[in-house]
Formats: structure tokens, sequence, C-alpha cells
């Protein structure tokens, strides 16, 4: 069985309408890193910190997916003998939307809430602050966002090196190159023998570590790309 890894940044989402993190405009733009993006803040400041991610919340629900989220969905649906799994940066739910399957959120996800004190994940409907309780310990004011602060470590970290470790062909699309330990994703990929693939506007820090390099919108790089994966699986059946 044939394994690709497909890494997805800031840059997949952007198309959906999602400002990226050094984007000019958005709402990032709006706060400051350290006031909503780290431990000391949520400790000092958790009502500001909740404010930030409700609004976020209700601008990532509003986002649909674009068309290089369905070429992942297409790909997962007619490759044959292929595993397909997805690390992506994005806290957003695009891939869900898009009925991606095998994702691996690395930086948290927009819609869960996890338990400082008992460490329990809770899914999150509505906007939460600090009076809320926890569902499971009941205890008030550690609902914490689910969301990768600066500082703190990346989730799923041993699966993803194994994936890595496995794969055939590595796909990023959408990133920068800049953030670790997901920059160093396809170094790791790569000296394991996979071939390794970056779509994005424009090139990335770590642009050397590719064998190939397609610039432009994903919507339509990825997605003529993903149509020629199959065409080429159609010829050789």
């Amino acid at each position: 069985m044939k394994k690709i890894v497909i890494l997805t940044g800031a840059g997949i989402s952007a198309e959906s309408g999602l400002s990226t993190f050094r984007s000019a405009d958005g709402l990032w733009n709006n706060y400051k890193v350290e006031d909503v993006a780290t431990i000391e803040a949520f400790e000092y400041r958790p009502d500001m910190v909740h404010k930030f991610y409700n609004e976020l919340r209700h601008i990532m629900n509003k986002a649909q997916p674009n068309l290089a989220h369905y070429a992942i969905t297409m790909l997962q649906s007619e490759l044959l003998d292929t595993e397909i799994n997805i690390i992506t940066q994005n806290i957003d739910l695009l891939h869900e939307k898009a009925k991606n399957k095998n994702i691996y959120h690395i930086h948290g996800r927009i819609d869960e809430c996890i338990c400082l004190n008992c460490g329990q994940i809770t899914k999150v409907g509505g906007d939460i602050s600090s009076v809320n309780s926890c569902p499971h310990c009941e205890v008030m004011g550690m609902l914490k966002p689910n969301i990768v602060f600066f500082g703190e470590m990346p989730k799923c970290l041993n699966k993803v090196e194994k994936l890595l470790a496995e794969c055939n062909l590595f796909i990023a699309i959408g990133t920068s190159g800049v953030v670790y330990p997901a920059a160093g994703f396809v170094q790791i990929a790569k000296e394991n023998g996979a071939k390794t693939y970056l779509f994005n506007l424009d090139k990335a820090d770590n642009v050397d570590l590719f064998d190939y390099h397609f610039y432009g919108k994903a919507s339509e790089t990825f997605k003529q790309f993903a149509e020629d994966l199959l065409i080429e699986q159609e010829s050789s059946l």
C-alpha cells in the first residue's frame, strides 16, 4: 500500500477567506500574540483570550472548504491502494467540512476546550468565558481553548513522526516553512525515502528540501495535481 502524508498550513485556508497569521488584515491584526496565544495571557487575562477565540470561532464556522480541500477528498475516495493522512497546522474545521479523513490537528481545534484541572476535552458549541465550569469536574474558570499556545508542545507528534517515517509521498500545501516542528516534517519524510512536493503561493523557507515545487493557488495547482494522479492511475489499470 502506498502512503501519502499531506501537511496543510494557513495558505490552504486563506482561499476560503480565513486570514493567515502573518497577514496584514483579519482578526489576528487586532491583537498582540502575547495577549491571546500564551498560557500567561490565559492565566492573567482569560476573558480577553476567550473573547478572541469566540470571535475566531464565529469566523471559522462560517468558512467553507475550497477546491484544494475537495481535491483531498477526491484522492482519499478514488486513489486505489493508498492511505492518505492529513497533518494540519490549522485550527479550523475545513478539512472536516470537506469530508476529509485521517486528520491530525497538531495545533488543536477551534471547536474544543480543555480543562486545565482535569485534562478532559469538551466540544464547544457557543461562546465560553471564565465563568463556565468544566462539565466533567465542575471546576469553574479552567476551560482553556484547546489550541496550542506559543511555548506549548504540538499534539500527536508520536503518531505524526510514525506517519512521516512510513510515507512514500510527502505533500505540503500552503505552509511557510517557518514554524517548527512542522517545518521539519519534510526533512523527516525525505530522509526516509519519500518524494516531496510543495504547493504554495510563494517560496517557503524550507523550499530546498522539496523535490518539486508548484506556485499559485492550491485550489488550482493541487487540484490539477490530484486529477493527474487519478489519470495516471486510470492509464495503469
